[in-house]
């Protein structure tokens, strides 16, 4: 019996279902999304650290950006390994190169898993506050996430016509149970992994995220005054350009308390009420440099853009939730402002001096 001709067209399927090139192309696609929203998201904060246009409204868009940039993360773990499973047996296919277009498309992948493999391993890291390496995170991360990016839309654009074939209705008909099995539990593990981890950046799930790297309740601490080797002088003041301030001064000058977000790297995020002096108060018009305490954190001094430094919610923060700011909050005062990533939220302030 002969088998029709578009049927002989067809890339060979596997014959376990979780092999099947329908399950490959669906697990790929979700996978793809998921890349997708981590490597914008992942743009968005690297820019925003680097001095990128950004705005100071909404106060939660910055928090909602790297929420999404780490649950995305996480959810692409499971659906990359049920990828991986679903196409292992075609990596150790023989020969293991037939041409150089295949030899380049194999290279592709092979730099595509690494790659991938390397940012989701290094983001857990990082997310736990773990670096059990010598290299600069940031910049690393940074770099390989536009590898993964490029060699994703190899991958893609040589197997689009497979991938169409394969998503085609009448290919779903043809889908046995056990392979949708396979895509339900797929799609249920990676559920389970994000609601688990969820809760360091959406607050109504913190008491289900049996995983979340922070625990709710009081604002976390990610640098203690210790690690920054902070000693506050009894003799500490404020200089904000030609005008110098004692903590007395500060706390008799009007005083403003907001509602904001501290929103770090990491990904948690947290409210909390702050009460303080506004910026705009305190200096000039201008991008304004802020300089802490701290002698040599990668984050010790900051440039805070105009458009935040003169914003009403800006402020010198002297309280933290109606109670004096502790050494590790970032006493005798901190920056808080609103759409900031919490690294650019200098803690134990020195210094406030608008750039020319």
């Amino acid at each position: 019996m002969k088998l029709p001709a578009k049927l002989l067209a067809r890339e060979p399927e596997f014959k376990a279902p979780a092999h099947h090139t329908g399950v490959t192309s669906r697990v790929g696609t979700w996978l793809g999304i998921t890349f997708g929203l981590c490597f914008v998201t992942g743009l968005i904060s690297h820019g925003v650290q680097h001095d990128w246009p950004w705005p100071t409204r909404p106060v939660d868009l910055y928090r909602v950006t790297q929420g999404v940039h780490v649950i995305s993360g996480v959810a692409s773990i499971p659906l990359l390994l049920a990828k991986l499973w679903s196409v292992y047996p075609k990596l150790f296919e023989r020969p293991l190169i037939r041409n150089v277009p295949h030899a380049l498309e194999r290279a592709s992948i092979f730099v595509l898993i690494a790659a991938s493999f390397f940012e989701l391993v290094t983001g857990l890291f990082n997310a736990a506050q773990n670096y059990p390496w010598s290299f600069y995170f940031p910049t690393a991360h940074y770099a390989v996430a536009w590898i993964v990016a490029g060699s994703l839309l190899v991958h893609i654009a040589v197997k689009i016509p497979l991938i169409r074939r394969t998503l085609e209705p009448a290919s779903e008909e043809k889908t046995i149970l056990s392979r949708r099995a396979f895509l339900r539990t797929t799609a249920l593990t990676t559920g389970v992994a994000v609601v688990a981890t969820a809760g360091v950046t959406v607050p109504w799930l913190r008491n289900v995220s049996a995983l979340a790297w922070r625990s709710p309740g009081a604002l976390p601490v990610n640098r203690t005054a210790k690690a920054a080797n902070i000693v506050v002088p009894r003799d500490w003041r404020l200089n904000a350009g030609a005008k110098s301030f004692s903590l007395a001064d500060l706390r008799a000058m009007p005083q403003t308390t907001v509602e904001l977000p501290i929103a770090c790297v990491e990904g948690w995020s947290q409210n909390a009420t702050w009460t303080g002096v506004r910026i705009a108060d305190l200096v000039e018009k201008g991008d304004v440099r802020v300089e802490s305490l701290e002698k040599d954190g990668l984050y010790r001094a900051t440039t805070l853009p105009e458009a935040f430094a003169q914003d009403p919610l800006t402020l010198l923060a002297l309280q933290l939730d109606g109670e004096e700011l502790t050494l590790d909050h970032g006493y005798p005062c901190r920056l808080i402002a609103p759409n900031r990533p919490g690294v650019l939220q200098t803690k134990w302030v020195t210094s406030l001096e608008v750039q020319a």
